[in-house]
């Protein structure tokens, strides 16, 4: 830290960190940009890492993951938010009409795979855990009661009553399933718009689109569930009004048939028998009101609030696991071990080798995407990182930090090489300083 400090090249290394905006693990990049002109060969800019301090560039990680970096999860998180929020609203290329389409915002939910420590309130206050006079034992000498009334952050939550009771390995095949079970929800969810209004599919596509955003949630328990923005638009999308058939009850009453009807069936193999998977019996269907209690700002916030997190909550580890890893080493609890422990087993198995539950055993089997969308819902995240980047660009032009040039006249050559990222030790502690945030962990974290 001392050496840092005292580094004639301190001043720039500060403003690298300050651009980053104090991101946690930086990506160090080597290389050049050079800006030659077209027509007479003339070298006009060239910038090199050869001068930055250590010679470097670090640049921001961009990750979504609050616990590995909270600062570009943040980024990720205010993009979330603003995708979401223009599919309700308008904004960003959507047209404020949109906010008269029917909209709901829905929760599908896992089904049970054994009971669970968890809080419950009534009228503000907290109910027992499972306070039940006849529940009895189970096959291995536990009470299936709990009368205690849990704290909000106590570790029992969401852990079993009986933890050789509860059913691992359909917790994790279910985890693995919910992509699959996503895709079939939707088009059943079509179909059955479809019937409702008196129309075929294909008549459906000429008069109306079923459009959608989601993100998944863990649960404490360890399974995923997902929360949906779905919208009926006219045939081109949020730009056309929908038919006037098209209401938020004949909606909601497709979303709760196709929630029941569909399943995904997982094969027997050896020591687990045939599964089908539903959602679970919990699903909330509510309509989006503009001047009502579940509003654009409410429903984008909510959303957007999960697609920075995974699987922390229940208490796994945020990188991935291997067979060699000693598991009885890992700093977690017994359930989520036993979780990664059933990956691993039913991983190697070869009738279950396209779930690849080795490579995604930190998250519990689930390796579909967090945070999704369909094609028209809104604008795209992409569209928006460009937007931010366009803008820093014009202000860096415009203070002459970056030279400006007629694209069409300038040929532009860059390499660039990874070489390593996140801080020392040192470097993490006056980071901390910098930035005013938590002290970053350094190369040699165990995490």
């Amino acid at each position: 830290m001392v050496s840092r400090l005292r580094d004639p090249h301190y001043e720039r290394w500060a403003s690298q960190i300050r651009r980053t905006g104090g991101c946690r693990q930086p990506i160090h990049l080597r290389g050049k940009v050079e800006h030659w002109d077209r027509a007479t060969g003339t070298l006009l800019h060239r910038y090199s890492t050869n001068l930055e301090p250590d010679g470097v560039l670090r640049v921001a990680c961009k990750t979504r993951r609050a616990s590995r970096c909270p600062s570009c999860a943040e980024t990720y998180r205010a993009d979330t938010y603003q995708l979401v929020r223009a599919g309700l609203v308008g904004g960003k290329g959507v047209p404020a009409s949109v906010s008269a389409h029917p909209c709901l915002f829905v929760t599908l939910t896992a089904p049970s795979f054994g009971t669970v420590h968890t809080r419950r309130e009534k009228n503000g206050k907290v109910q027992p855990c499972h306070a039940r006079r006849d529940a009895g034992m189970c096959p291995h000498g536990r009470a299936m009661s709990c009368t205690a009334r849990h704290g909000a952050d106590e570790s029992c939550l969401g852990e079993p009553l009986c933890p050789d009771c509860y059913d691992y390995a359909g917790s994790v095949l279910f985890n693995a399933m919910s992509p699959e079970l996503w895709r079939r929800f939707t088009e059943a969810l079509r179909r059955r718009v479809a019937k409702n209004a008196g129309l075929t599919q294909r008549e459906l596509r000429d008069q109306a689109m079923i459009s959608f955003a989601k993100v998944a949630e863990y649960q404490r328990r360890g399974v995923v569930h997902f929360h949906a923005v779905i919208r009926l638009d006219g045939p081109d999308g949020p730009t056309m009004a929908p038919p006037a058939w098209a209401t938020a009850d004949l909606l909601a009453d497709a979303v709760r048939h196709a929630a029941s009807a569909v399943t995904v069936t997982v094969p027997e193999v050896p020591g687990e028998p045939t599964r089908a998977f539903q959602w679970g019996a919990q699903l909330d269907v509510r309509q989006i009101i503009m001047d009502g209690d579940l509003t654009d700002q409410a429903v984008a916030g909510y959303i957007a609030k999960y697609a920075t997190k995974a699987a922390e909550c229940v208490g796994t580890l945020d990188r991935r696991i291997n067979l060699l890893d000693d598991l009885a080493a890992l700093p977690i609890r017994d359930h989520p071990r036993r979780l990664i422990a059933e990956c691993l087993h039913l991983g190697v198995l070869d009738e279950l080798a396209d779930l690849r539950l080795v490579q995604w055993a930190h998250m519990l089997g689930f390796r579909g995407h967090f945070s999704t969308r369909s094609r028209h819902y809104s604008t795209t995240m992409g569209s928006i990182r460009d937007e931010r980047r366009d803008f820093a660009r014009a202000e860096e032009i415009t203070t002459g930090r970056l030279p400006l040039f007629d694209d069409d006249t300038v040929l532009v050559i860059a390499s660039w090489e990874y070489v390593g990222k996140g801080f020392s030790a040192g470097d993490a502690l006056l980071v901390s300083a910098l930035t005013g945030t938590p002290h970053p962990w350094g190369p040699d974290d165990p995490r």
